[in-house]
């Protein structure tokens, strides 16, 4: 997503490009976008960057909100799922996609038959696997009965803990594999950001809560804290943030996003570098839901997440 769209302007072109190849030269063999990362232009740079190498990676999109005219929202009909398949599929310039997801839940849509179509497109190889995004527990057990969920994508972090109300639980007991998404916390955990009032008005972050002026100095002290812990076990705050994820269980995975091919190695290393056990642990001490000010969405956006909430939000 940050090369395309949501996070200010992006790169040139040609860096994006080259972040992408360097990502699968050096091992990196999952790639997540969606239909919504920049109206396509994401999936349509995947296709470019990475042509001819399509057996080298695991490849993930998503359907499901709709940005644009008068059905703007969320539309996981049976109809749209198997359009947008069809579109992704060409944009990606593949005949299949390994993980395909309804990137929120609709509410006006049965899951059954969400669900049933997925189902079909997978008998036709058109994908591997199904997932969900943002979806509660209670769902993604509705959605595995129909038919076996192949990934649920959340928002899990040390400052976004949601998916610990149920769907974390749920995910281990279904042997569902749990791919967070932002296990940076948008950036907020990586060691770099200090002033939110100097992102572009472009940048997602302007409208959340956690970055205002009002919570922002209050979670940056507690941000500093952590900061002082990665340094004191000699890692970066970005890989003891992706860790503490990537520790909660071994069906646990993230895709961390950015822009910096500096940025891009020093997330590859997360998963081997030493850290100590008792780190993970106070990490999550240090940073949690109960020390976080400001919830994580504005108030417009709140209403299409499906993924239990915090009685204190």
């Amino acid at each position: 997503m940050n090369v395309s769209w949501a996070y200010g302007s992006p790169p040139p072109h040609e860096d994006c490009v080259k972040l992408l190849q360097h990502a699968l030269d050096i091992g990196y063999d999952h790639f997540d976008t969606a239909r919504i990362y920049g109206a396509g232009k994401n999936e349509a740079l995947i296709a470019e960057a990475l042509k001819g190498r399509r057996n080298e990676y695991f490849l993930a999109s998503k359907c499901g909100i709709v940005v644009d005219g008068p059905k703007r929202g969320v539309d996981c009909s049976p109809e749209k799922i198997a359009s947008d398949i069809e579109t992704s599929l060409g944009l990606l310039e593949t005949d299949h996609i390994d993980l395909y997801y309804m990137h929120r839940f609709d509410p006006k849509v049965p899951i059954a038959d969400s669900v049933g179509a997925m189902a079909r497109a997978i008998e036709q190889g058109k994908i591997g696997a199904y997932g969900v995004s943002e979806w509660s527990a209670a769902h993604i057990r509705e959605a595995h009965a129909v038919h076996p969920v192949g990934a649920a994508q959340p928002e899990y972090s040390l400052w976004t803990r949601n998916v610990e109300l149920g769907v974390l639980d749920t995910c281990k007991e279904l042997g569902i594999p749990l791919v967070a998404f932002s296990p940076v916390g948008r950036g907020a955990l990586g060691g770099v950001l200090r002033d939110p009032s100097s992102l572009e008005e472009t940048d997602l972050r302007t409208k959340m809560p956690r970055f205002n002026a009002e919570n922002w100095p209050k979670n940056l002290k507690m941000i500093e804290k952590f900061e002082a812990l990665a340094r004191d076990v000699g890692v970066t705050p970005a890989q003891l943030a992706n860790r503490w994820v990537l520790e909660q269980g071994e069906n646990c995975h993230v895709i961390p996003g950015t822009t910096s091919i500096a940025h891009l190695e020093e997330n590859f290393a997360a998963a081997n570098v030493d850290i100590p056990a008792d780190a993970i642990g106070k990490a999550g001490e240090i940073v949690n839901h109960a020390n976080v000010s400001g919830h994580r969405y504005h108030d417009a956006i709140r209403p299409t997440i499906d993924t239990e909430e915090f009685e204190d939000a």
